[in-house]
């Protein structure tokens, strides 16, 4: 049985007191977010575990000698300071674990961050959010990025939040394609929100909601990125495995939806294709087999996509467009239209002028 001080419920703290604890335990060297979990559970709130005595942290689950010397030292005290009045300058919001605005969905996680640093208008992410994870390999197929785009921008104009980690490959595509189409997506980062990586998604990152557990000013790193994966699973219903080898990143995010029971899907690819292994390797194992968004949407009954209103285009245009449900070669577009082969071509260049169809790798897919 565990004991709380006795000053603890003398004093509820204001939510700017709770979250300057919580940055406070945050900055001090030893305590991850598990164990400054078990501190808030233990004595009720970050801010009454900072000034606990230390005969009363020593009974504190998972805490060593290191952990206990450094709680309450003045340094993590000034740099979570530092960082409130930083963040507020920079228009950075930050939440608490515990606090209002805290998003629910990550209680699926054993180890939540006690704060998360959020640049934007974060949406609502109750327990089961309506919200799917993309994920891929960065060097993703012509095919794979045309699919992406596809799927995401599809379940965006269904109101679904698109998540992702803002890589190169297919966490662009699908962040690209969603606001592109109107909605909602949250790039969860490996670095600072201040500090974007790959630097050539600066632009892109302006129009996404960031997240990130990492203090202002940190920069990516390897080990970094492994690690926000768990928030991109534990964020969405749903994660969608696009392309990636056995052993890489995506699938590290697909066993963390797994770990939070969420729903995993996967596309397939063609056989014996490296970047198909880890995607066909969850197929087996009982991934959902997705090839467009309604696979999706169907899996969660969250209805269909909404149908676009009708566009006024010359009859050639409109045919084409028709056709195009998903990745396809100019010949196979040809054989569907059932047009010649100029017609076709020209009806492309018209549609892709129009910002309604795009080009990758040889295969027409629609924007």
């Amino acid at each position: 049985m565990t004991s709380r001080p006795l000053f603890a419920d003398l004093h509820a703290p204001t939510p700017h007191e709770e979250l300057l604890a919580l940055l406070t335990l945050r900055f001090t060297p030893g305590l991850g977010p598990r164990r400054t979990e078990s501190l808030r559970a233990h004595f009720g709130s970050a801010h009454a575990a900072l000034r606990a005595p230390r005969s009363e942290l020593r009974d504190v689950p998972g805490l060593d000698t290191r952990s206990l010397a450094a709680i309450g030292t003045p340094k993590a005290a000034e740099q979570a300071q530092a960082e409130l009045t930083e963040a507020a300058r920079l228009g950075v919001t930050l939440l608490g674990r515990g606090l209002d605005g805290y998003p629910p969905a990550l209680d699926a996680l054993e180890d939540a961050p006690a704060v998360l640093w959020v640049l934007g208008d974060l949406p609502d992410l109750p327990v089961v959010p309506r919200a799917i994870g993309i994920v891929g390999t960065r060097a993703a197929s012509p095919h794979a990025v045309s699919l992406t785009r596809t799927v995401a921008a599809d379940l965006a104009r269904a109101g679904v939040v698109v998540v992702s980690g803002l890589a190169r490959g297919i966490d662009t595509a699908a962040h690209g394609a969603a606001v592109e189409a109107g909605g909602v997506s949250v790039g969860v980062l490996g670095s600072a929100v201040n500090v974007i990586y790959p630097r050539e998604n600066e632009r892109l990152a302006e129009r996404l909601t960031l997240i990130s557990e990492y203090p202002l000013g940190t920069g990516p790193a390897q080990h970094h990125f492994p690690t926000r994966n768990r928030l991109i699973a534990a964020l969405s219903a749903g994660t969608l495995v696009v392309e990636g080898e056995r052993k890489s990143g995506s699938l590290i995010t697909a066993t963390h939806a797994l770990e939070c029971g969420r729903t995993v899907f996967a596309v397939p690819g063609r056989a014996g294709a490296p970047r198909a292994a880890g995607p066909h390797a969850l197929i087996r194992d009982g991934a959902v087999l997705t090839e467009s968004a309604a696979d999706i949407l169907t899996e969660f009954g969250w209805g269909s996509v909404p149908q676009q209103p009708p566009l006024n285009l010359p009859p050639e245009q409109a045919q084409v467009l028709a056709v195009i449900n998903a990745p396809a070669t100019l010949d196979d577009l040809q054989a569907r239209a059932r047009l010649s082969m100029p017609d076709v071509q020209t009806a492309l260049v018209m549609l892709q002028l129009a910002g309604l169809v795009e080009e990758v790798g040889g295969r027409w897919s629609r924007r």
